[in-house]
């Protein structure tokens, strides 16, 4: 056989095998990694596709694996614990990523927790913030200082005289923008001696408007993108807490316990009501223009977005996610269902 029409078939084959695919390629949240890994084994136990390959990246990272363009190297879907920001819309339209769905799953709180053998513990969100800022007022309240908090008692007296150590995701995870955001954002802008030094100076002072700088002293430690880690740290060092999903309090709450925030209890009802304070939403985010070269991407989604999976009484409730009312997982599935292009002014909306 001549060299060219080796080359030609070669060149074929690499053709096909680019241009077609049947295993779904999925990254994204660690917190969302539980419920998009049950649906993949749902699928493949299922159907006659093979089980989608789940990545556990953080949120951060699957946006920029997920936007970085069409080819079928890349993502077809990417999961996320907060929603897409419009710096990641933005970028994936600078890399030809311009059809994009967006799908809300359910609810997940946020939660705070600690060894079971411990006493129970309720702090509130502003003492949390001021565990982990790096930087807080100091005692007359007119100035910022570096955190000088080493144990709880240091700051307020009516909290245990235990040291602060904190496990918690990396600036990749949509947990740790979460928990920036519902914790210590929600704290500082109510508090003048962050938001007057924006005032004075908005050039020079811009990350004071919503401040949410984590300490780097060794009190917060940042422990990758694996939840399961920050569970069994908690397990060895007793003092410390660990942040993470909701679900992971779930699956080991033989080891764990949460401690409750503002007086409310990380639990189903008080998340899905919002009395727990911090709680969010739970994304993923689908490729459109794979859908034709990845055939398992319809089946997949589509069993994601079932009773079955995010019903109330659903599989997925098992392991931690908290369901949307009736009316919002219905209009959400009709919007996916209809693969409805997101839109750079839909994210501003929020």
């Amino acid at each position: 056989m001549k060299k060219t029409t080796i080359a030609l078939l070669a060149s074929a084959a690499l053709t096909v095998s680019l241009s077609a695919r049947d295993q779904i390629k999925i990254v994204g949240s660690s917190t969302v990694y539980p419920f998009a890994s049950s649906v993949a084994e749902e699928l493949g136990a299922t159907s006659k596709f093979p089980t989608p390959v789940v990545e556990s990246t953080g949120s951060g990272g699957g946006m920029k694996l997920f936007c970085a363009g069409n080819g079928l190297n890349t993502p077809d879907i990417t999961n996320a614990s907060r929603r897409m920001k419009a710096k990641e819309f933005k970028m994936c339209e600078k890399n030809g990523v311009t059809d994009i769905t967006e799908s809300v799953i359910g609810y997940d709180g946020i939660a705070f927790a600690q060894s079971k053998s411990n006493m129970d513990f309720d702090i509130s969100r502003e003492h949390l913030a001021l565990a982990v800022a790096k930087e807080v007022p100091s005692k007359d309240g007119k100035k910022l200082i570096a955190n000088p908090y080493k144990k709880w008692s240091d700051i307020d007296a009516s909290l245990p005289n235990r040291e602060i150590v904190v496990y918690g995701p990396p600036k990749s995870s949509g947990t740790r923008d979460a928990f920036e955001e519902l914790v210590m954002q929600k704290t500082f802008k109510k508090l003048p001696v962050y938001t007057d030094i924006y005032k004075a100076d908005k050039k020079a002072n811009k990350k004071y408007k919503k401040y949410s700088v984590v300490r780097t002293d060794g009190v917060y430690v940042e422990s990758g993108e694996n939840d399961n880690l920050i569970v069994q740290k908690l397990d060895k060092n007793k003092n410390a807490f660990g942040v993470f999903g909701f679900s992971f309090l779930v699956e080991n709450d033989d080891m764990i316990k949460g401690a409750t925030i503002n007086g409310v209890k990380p639990t189903p009802s008080n998340i899905s009501s919002s009395k727990y304070p911090v709680s969010r939403s739970l994304f993923f985010y689908i490729k459109n223009s794979h859908k034709k070269d990845v055939p398992a991407m319809n089946k997949y989604v589509n069993l994601f977005m079932s009773e079955k999976m995010i019903g109330k009484e659903g599989i997925l409730g098992e392991i931690g996610l908290i369901a949307l009312p009736d009316a919002a997982r219905n209009a959400i599935r009709s919007s996916v269902s209809k693969s409805t292009k997101l839109t750079l002014s839909d994210l501003k909306k929020h």
